[in-house]
């Protein structure tokens, strides 16, 4: 009996496997998972039938520059992942090193807020909450019933009684107080920015490039003025959501996009060689400091949504402290002390502060009935047995006690 013909296709199978596997007639069976008897008729009939390979015969030398061809790609997928994740600390490095000349931050923190050399004599570690200054807002009385006013002029002169009564309350609240330092910090909105609200756009005072250098004069002249009072002055730094560049709060490059963050960077610049004066300017919406073993932990507010008439904003602080209270505690970051800027109302607790705000009352607040509040700053000491004193700072004159006469409508 006749054997049955091989197909020519079959053939010529067997023969491009051939040269596709190196010429390798063994590597070419387990490529078609054929037994080597039948990959051998087959190739044996390719040969009978003077069949060429179509597809393209591997070299020594083709086979490296396959190889070659494979690992370029490979290195170009791998160098675009490593841009991908690296993007955001590449951005603030570079930022502060290229531009700004700044060496990298040391994750220690000073130790006179951790250890003073002493602690006889010693009256603690003030901390000035300096936030929610928004800087370049105009407020007008007229469409909040008089109420308040704010604007550029009221800003500085609010930020000298700052920096005045901070002074005469430390200095007049103890006899011949020791200090060993003050931490100024910064948590965020301090200014008004262009992006959050579009009436801010049309009535700020200024647009917010030529706003922000005049700011950071304004925290230099304040730091200059500490530092003529402290021997040192420490500068935590977060960023808050009037100063985003952004529409929407962003997730990814929180910091870096938000004037917040650029007024740090151009304080810091300003101070590079006063070793009196340190930065801790944070990438992230947290920060985390230590003065003598009392851990703060430092955000603006604008994560913490809700609140109602009754309650006001207590509600929503309370659960996103608990709630961000949990996630550090998993992250072996725990605290003690938050610090929350963003409500514009000065509540001063043990475990929880709340700043108030420069402008004090505003045509968001009135519109949205919210009760009235005068412009405000925290201010307070830390000692080694815990917060030992509590001394708000109001930044205006308190309303007379007068009520305010009504306007007659004469009968028909």
């Amino acid at each position: 009996m006749a054997r049955a013909k091989l197909d020519p296709a079959l053939a010529q199978e067997a023969l491009d496997t051939f040269h596709s596997k190196g010429q390798n007639k063994a590597a070419a069976a387990t490529e078609l998972n054929l037994p080597r008897a039948t990959y051998r008729g087959r190739y044996i009939e390719a040969q009978r039938l003077k069949l060429t390979p179509t597809v393209p015969v591997e070299t020594p030398e083709s086979k490296w520059a396959l190889k070659r061809v494979e690992l370029e790609n490979e290195i170009r997928t791998l160098r675009s992942t490593l841009r991908e994740v690296q993007r955001e600390e590449i951005t603030r490095e570079s930022i502060r090193k290229h531009l700004f000349a700044l060496r990298d931050y040391d994750p220690n923190p000073p130790k006179w807020m951790v250890t003073p050399k002493t602690t006889k004599g010693v009256n603690g570690v003030p901390i000035l909450f300096a936030s929610d200054w928004q800087w370049g807002e105009v407020i007008q009385p007229a469409e909040i019933n008089n109420f308040n006013a704010f604007n550029i002029e009221i800003a500085h002169e609010r930020v000298r009684t700052l920096i005045q009564k901070t002074i005469g309350l430390l200095y007049g609240e103890f006899r011949n107080p020791s200090f060993p330092g003050i931490v100024f910090a910064l948590g965020g909105d301090m200014v008004s920015g262009d992006s959050l609200h579009e009436d801010l756009t049309r009535t700020n005072a200024e647009r917010v490039m030529p706003i922000v250098l005049e700011l950071v004069d304004v925290l230099a002249w304040c730091i200059d003025t500490l530092l003529e009072h402290f021997p040192r002055v420490h500068i935590p730094s977060v960023p808050g959501n009037h100063g985003r560049t952004s529409r929407k709060p962003p997730s990814k490059e929180l910091a870096v996009t938000n004037w917040d963050w650029l007024i740090g960077q151009l304080l810091e610049r300003r101070y590079a060689g006063n070793d009196r004066v340190t930065f801790q300017i944070e990438s992230s919406p947290d920060c985390y400091f230590r003065v003598l073993g009392r851990r703060y932990c430092m955000t603006h507010g604008d994560q913490f949504r809700g609140g109602d008439g009754i309650i006001g904003p207590l509600g929503p602080i309370t659960r996103g402290r608990m709630k961000k209270a949990a996630r550090d505690t998993i992250m072996r970051q725990p605290w003690d002390t938050m610090m929350v800027g963003h409500f514009h109302t000065l509540i001063q607790l043990d475990h929880l502060i709340v700043n108030g705000s420069l402008p004090g009352y505003s045509e968001f607040a009135y519109q949205h009935n919210m009760p009235p509040t005068r412009p405000a700053q925290g201010l307070w000491i830390t000692h080694e047995e815990g917060i030992t004193h509590q001394l708000p700072i109001y930044l205006d004159e308190p309303q007379p006690a007068t009520e305010k006469s009504w306007v007659s409508i004469p009968g028909q």
